[in-house]
């Protein structure tokens, strides 16, 4: 796979006209970030269907709090329908300060992402389902014939790697530095030793916040938005595999629970700028995704993309192109 992310923080028509492009620059996926401060994923996926031929169109990643997991499966069915079978599931446990934005307490986060799996598959298949664990339903059933579509688990930690490569068709590993593949790869290696051989392939995708631009400056400054989301959301391992503050990466994480994006974005490091995002001329891009690639089947250029969305498109399909060739 050769995906894209795109953030629908533009408005949809943007988005559509970015994912035609993405597709014409040899993409194959389109998927759309979910955050409920931004437009509705599914809807905009909807217009890059309409907007394209083939690629594949999906959240990247849905949560199954923010929506009951029945009725998030539906959704993904829905897009998979209007797509002519295009759809594919990003899921994922959410980000936990965005959800405490609404109330949202992040229970049980893996065991919610398997049963949500699970349930959506059954569903998919035509089955009635009734299921008591970490969400109820009650002889849920859709009302429309579905088929399959395939699962990628977004997964960061060790436990959600490993239960991702057991049960998914594949993994979106939130990482953007080839140490984290390194030894995010170890990890799904313990999980394909328990994968039943009936499951089929896994694949393996790095999804990868990416800044590219002619000026590795503009392009760093562009990555300071997701990178501040990410750092502090990341779990303490993490920053200190990359020797980061904790600290201060809280103090990020409390920003933007508060709102306060601005204080948020500066307050992000070289140094964090350097762990999360692959960022920089298309050169030296290209040359970081050689290394990726080292560790993973697929890559996902993730957002922000860049200084300027539509140049980033066709710069960081460029430089995909070279780190395949490269690696």
């Amino acid at each position: 796979m050769r995906g894209i992310e795109l953030t629908p923080e533009i408005p949809v028509a943007d988005l559509a006209d970015l994912g035609a492009r993405a597709e014409s620059e040899g993409f194959d996926a389109v998927f759309a970030s979910s955050h409920y401060n931004n437009r509705d994923p599914i809807l905009a996926l909807s217009r890059v269907a309409a907007a394209t031929d083939a690629v594949r169109v999906g959240p990247g990643v849905a949560n199954p709090y923010e929506t009951h997991p029945v009725a998030l499966a539906s959704r993904v069915a829905t897009l998979d329908e209007v797509s002519d079978g295009r759809a594919v599931c990003g899921l994922g446990a959410g980000d936990r300060s965005t959800l405490r934005n609404l109330g949202v307490e992040r229970d049980r986060p893996l065991r919610r992402v398997l049963e949500t799996m699970k349930v959506g598959k059954r569903l998919w298949a035509g089955e009635r389902v009734t299921h008591d664990g970490t969400f109820d339903a009650n002889e849920a059933a859709l009302n429309y014939d579905v088929g399959e579509i395939p699962v990628y688990v977004g997964a960061q930690g060790p436990h959600m790697l490993r239960m991702s490569a057991k049960h998914a068709d594949g993994v979106l590993v939130n990482a953007a530095h080839p140490r984290d593949f390194a030894w995010a790869g170890d990890r799904i290696e313990e999980g394909l030793a328990e994968r039943p051989d009936e499951r089929g392939a896994f694949d393996v995708a790095a999804f990868a916040s990416v800044s590219v631009a002619e000026d590795g400056d503009a392009a760093r400054e562009a990555a300071r938005p997701p990178v501040a989301f990410i750092a502090g959301g990341a779990p303490d391992p993490v920053l200190d595999r990359h020797d980061l503050d904790q600290e201060r990466a809280a103090d990020i994480g409390e920003h933007i629970e508060a709102g306060e994006f601005s204080a948020a974005f500066e307050a992000v490091t070289p140094a964090m700028i350097e762990a999360f995002c692959v960022a920089g001329t298309p050169e030296t891009v290209a040359d970081r995704m050689a290394a990726v690639l080292e560790h993973v089947d697929s890559f996902v250029v993730g957002s922000p993309l860049g200084p300027d969305r539509e140049a980033a498109v066709s710069l960081a399909a460029e430089a995909l192109d070279r780190g395949y060739r490269e690696r």
